[in-house]
């Protein structure tokens, strides 16, 4: 069994990068499907996972309509959506989540309003700095929009301040750059080079406590920008990532990962039992899970112990030598883990700890768009 898995982190590390892979065979596994996807990257000491988890799936996304691997700058979309908060936060008088996080559809409507550009043109690190820590640059960015809510009313004067905080942390985004010796503006390069069309994506979660087949904005309190996401029951969710995958589209996956079950060390998230404690050797996946459904989702999320914690990027789905589903998963936490930051998510972990879903509209089948009059 041990001998399988290392097979695994030894076959996705192969060659250049995962990149280089479509399908693999695995040794314990059937059914295997891989979706191109860039290089693990890590986002340090940073609460932007939704950007980097979006960001990469774009990349994937830009592989199949461009047939390219680009490395774009999740800070340039970090830095936008910071303003934007900051616009948010001080209309609405403070009354509203002013944070570091952010759902999978902000990097796609962010794209869409600022465009992009490649992580050679901007890296988001200010003078000096050789790795994201945004803790002190977070701080300092609250207590200014605190100070402009505080002041009763709103100068006009207040956003050069602002982002002077962002220039000096992120440095500041050109207004033009060259990329493989042309001159391009960020929607010139989202427009040609990435091939990028916001109403090419869709968002999707699922939750009984609202009609399925029609949006809403999902409550939790990282949408800050009041995202619309349209709800499926359950079984359709699940389904649709197992679809996209087979039809070669990556997925955006915001979800719970503060439990006993999520194990980036060990490669593995199951669906275990939060009151008992696991030895590392316990863990594997033949790994005996509680049973998942809708109505436990449902109560786990209304009692606030599931959570939108993190979001990474589903790129393949695998079966186990005992038939479970798992998720390959991209994560942004650098190479840790036996298989060099992804890991495989099992269906069990997946229906329960599902905050939300971003992927091409193209993934979801006909019957599907049909029933959301996409």
């Amino acid at each position: 069994m041990k001998h399988s898995y290392a097979t695994l982190a030894a076959l996705l590390l192969a060659g250049s990068a995962l990149h280089a892979q479509t399908e693999i065979q695995l040794p314990g596994f059937l059914a295997v499907k891989v979706v191109k996807a860039t290089p693990v990257k890590d986002q340090q000491m940073s609460g932007t996972c939704w950007s980097f988890s979006a960001t990469s799936m774009l990349e994937s996304q830009a592989i199949v309509n461009a047939a390219t691997e680009i490395d774009l700058s999740e800070m340039f979309t970090v830095r936008n959506i910071y303003i934007e908060k900051a616009h948010n936060y001080i209309l609405r008088l403070g009354k509203t989540q002013f944070s570091e996080g952010g759902l999978g559809h902000d990097p796609v409507r962010a794209t869409e309003r600022y465009g992009a550009m490649p992580e050679s043109a901007y890296s988001g690190l200010g003078s000096g700095q050789k790795e994201y820590d945004h803790a002190k640059m977070f701080k300092q960015l609250e207590r200014y929009v605190d100070s402009v809510v505080k002041a009763g009313a709103v100068k006009a004067n207040w956003v050069p301040g602002y982002t002077a905080i962002l220039d000096q942390w992120m440095g500041a985004p050109p207004a033009e750059f060259t990329y493989a010796g042309k001159k391009y503006t960020p929607k010139s390069f989202a427009a040609e080079v990435i091939r990028f069309n916001s109403a090419d994506f869709v968002n999707l979660t699922s939750f009984t406590h609202r009609p399925y087949y029609t949006p809403y904005a999902v409550e939790v309190p990282d949408n800050f920008s009041n995202g619309s996401y349209y709800n499926l029951p359950l079984n359709e969710l699940t389904e649709t990532v197992k679809t996209a995958v087979s039809k070669g589209y990556s997925i955006t996956w915001d979800a719970d990962v503060s439990n006993n079950g999520f194990r980036q060390e060990q490669g593995l998230a199951l669906f275990l039992d939060a009151k008992k404690k696991y030895k590392p050797e316990e863990i594997s996946p033949e790994t005996p899970e509680l049973p998942a459904d809708a109505a436990l989702r449902q109560a786990l999320y209304e009692s606030l112990v599931t959570q939108d914690d993190h979001l990474m990027h589903i790129v393949g789905v695998e079966k186990s030598r005992d038939g479970r589903t798992f998720f390959l998963v991209k994560n942004s936490w650098g190479t840790v883990g036996p298989y060099k930051g992804y890991l495989l998510v099992s269906e069990a972990y997946f229906n329960i700890n599902t905050i939300s879903l971003v992927l091409p509209k193209a993934a979801l089948t006909p019957e599907l768009q049909a029933k959301l009059k996409l």
